[in-house]
């Protein structure tokens, strides 16, 4: 797997190596590039965020019922294990169909550097990285890498959800 890092992350990773905290690097980035500085990447990361859990979350419980069905799991005490899992794989997929172009927008503005010879940045803002992208790869090229990309929200979601069930499920037996 492929580590994307800015060159504005690694300016100021360096930055916490050359002084004495990270509250002194934080300081000198805020004078030097000011206040904006701290909040550069802020947008297509929400965006990457919400899609994710929208994705995740809408299909959960629907998800939950198809399996349940699948597994002739009757879900009177709550849903099997297995059930679980199964949903919440699912429920991963769709987190990363739904957040996947989001996230390759994030990383490839996060990785954008400066023409050698113009100076200029390949993408102005998270829509003129859409349209590019849209524009020179099509709208397949938002899915690349969109395997891996599973690989990483899977696990994730699984954790969360199956999480989320066995609280809910401590609290009804404690509370009800």
């Amino acid at each position: 797997m492929k580590l994307e890092m800015s060159s504005r992350k690694m300016s100021f990773l360096l930055r916490v190596l050359e002084t004495e905290s990270f509250s002194q690097a934080l300081i000198r980035t805020t004078k030097e590039e000011g206040i904006g500085a701290l909040y550069k990447g802020l947008a297509p990361n929400i965006l990457r965020g919400m899609s994710m859990n929208v994705g995740m979350l809408a299909c959960y419980d629907q998800a939950k019922e198809v399996v349940a069905k699948v597994l002739n799991d009757p879900m009177t005490d709550g849903p099997s294990l297995t059930t679980k899992i199964g949903s919440s794989a699912i429920a991963g997929f769709t987190a990363a169909l739904f957040s996947l172009p989001f996230d390759l927008i994030k990383s490839r503005l996060m990785a954008q550097k400066p023409d050698p010879d113009t100076g200029k940045m390949p993408y102005k803002n998270v829509l003129d990285c859409a349209v590019k992208i849209a524009r020179n790869e099509g709208p397949i090229g938002f899915f690349s890498g969109f395997t891996a990309y599973y690989g990483r929200c899977a696990p994730h979601a699984m954790i969360i959800l199956i999480s989320i069930e066995s609280i809910t499920q401590a609290y009804r037996n404690t509370f009800y």
